[in-house]
């Protein structure tokens, strides 16, 4: 661990420091939510933010993607075991 990431609170703010990270994260801690319905919920972000901001969180490992082989096609959005343990925040 690095110099940068050796305080918790610093570690934990590089995760999800930013505007829209913790919104998506708070509507995830009930359920599980479809694509569409998770961005409806967060107003004023664009389409390419929010799948950027899914992205970073799904890279980070602090949520997991759902795609259902259906047509049209199906995503679903919720907490990752290692995001799991933020809802205790």
């Amino acid at each position: 661990m690095n110099k940068e990431n050796s305080c918790p609170l610093n570690y934990t703010m590089n995760l999800i420091g930013t505007k829209w990270k913790p919104l998506i994260l708070f509507h995830l801690l009930e359920d599980d939510l479809r694509s569409g319905i998770l961005q409806k919920k967060i107003r004023g972000i664009s389409n390419k933010m929010f799948t950027q901001t899914v992205r970073e969180l799904e890279k980070d490992g602090l949520i997991s993607r759902k795609v259902f082989p259906v047509v049209p096609p199906k995503v679903e959005y919720g907490l990752s075991a290692r995001g799991n343990p933020l809802s205790l925040f």
